[in-house]
């Protein structure tokens, strides 16, 4: 289901914890929930200090009428995973049905799926739907220690010696380029993962001499090279200045502010919510998917939903918003 959005009634129907810092919790949907590939998303409404926002999370394989979640508590959450921790069993939501930007193609002879923390998320229920398919996969999932790696007990149930756990703690880490150099002409590589690691890949995937088209990725807008800070940023066609938290978004900070803001994913995809950099005390993390490395370099242009400054000061310019 892509372009569509129906919000529905959920309330919560179970909750299990799957990892140190991972919850899934399943809904119970008013109406029928219609069938959605692996790597879908649904939006939920939640209450951020006392303000209604909207949170996306990957949904996950689950009972029939129900959508599911696996929710990491961020230590510096912007208040989404800490609200979905807050919820009971029986407690009520407003959430829409799944809808897909992240869509396995199905027409490789093989699949090396690629997963690092909660990147896991889409990366399982596409295992599942591979293997249902009788098709030619492997999983590489890495975390920074085994009691981080939300559903391994499943996946090894499913896969067995095609997949590989990389335990960080123990200095295990996944070989990119050897990864990729065992690959058949003819496969594609789907991976899920911090910035870091969506980085490394894509550069290691050039340097192999393969078709960018077959590599296809997808990364959660907290995860950044460095540490989040606060920082402040001067909107020079408002004339404002407007603090940033380290736990909350620049995006959100304008909006907050009163600056009028279009946006869409919040996930640093579609570039929507993009602001110009006049001048910055501060280094730039990038954190999006959506500008080009060359544009990243150039430091002109950041995305508000998911980018920020490691620390310090800028001037932006929000353009033509009012």
């Amino acid at each position: 289901m892509r372009n569509r959005v129906e919000w529905r009634d959920g309330t919560v129907a179970e909750i299990r914890q799957i990892a140190e810092d991972v919850r899934q919790i399943a809904f119970a949907v008013d109406g029928p929930v219609p069938r959605f590939d692996p790597g879908s998303h649904s939006n939920f409404k939640v209450q951020i200090e006392s303000t209604a926002a909207n949170r996306a999370y990957t949904v996950v394989p689950a009972a029939p009428g129900q959508i599911a979640i696996a929710v990491k508590l961020h230590p510096q959450s912007r208040g989404g995973s800490r609200f979905m921790w807050g919820l009971g069993v029986g407690e009520k939501i407003r959430l829409t049905l799944p809808e897909n930007r992240f869509e396995l193609s199905w027409r490789a002879a093989h699949y090396l799926l690629l997963a690092g923390g909660i990147g896991i998320t889409p990366i399982y229920g596409m295992a599942q739907a591979l293997v249902a398919r009788g098709a030619s996969v492997r999983v590489v999932y890495g975390a920074r220690s085994r009691g981080l790696m939300a559903f391994a007990q499943e996946l090894q149930s499913l896969l067995g010696d095609r997949l590989v756990l990389n335990d960080n703690s123990l200095g295990d880490h996944v070989d990119l380029a050897a990864e990729f150099a065992a690959l058949p002409a003819d496969a594609e590589c789907y991976l899920c993962g911090p910035i870091g690691m969506l980085e490394a890949a894509k550069a290691a995937w050039t340097a192999s001499g393969r078709p960018v088209s077959r590599l296809r990725y997808e990364v959660f807008g907290d995860s950044g090279l460095f540490a989040e800070k606060a920082f402040s940023v001067d909107v020079v066609n408002r004339g404002i200045t407007v603090d940033v938290r380290s736990d909350q978004t620049l995006l959100d900070a304008l909006i907050g502010a009163g600056v009028e803001m279009i946006h869409d994913c919040r996930r640093g995809e579609c570039g929507l919510c993009a602001v110009q950099v006049l001048e910055t005390q501060g280094q730039i993390d990038h954190r999006d998917v959506f500008f080009s490395p060359e544009e990243k370099s150039e430091g002109g242009k950041m995305c508000a939903c998911v980018s920020r400054l490691t620390e310090g000061h800028a001037r932006i310019d929000v353009g033509y918003r009012g």
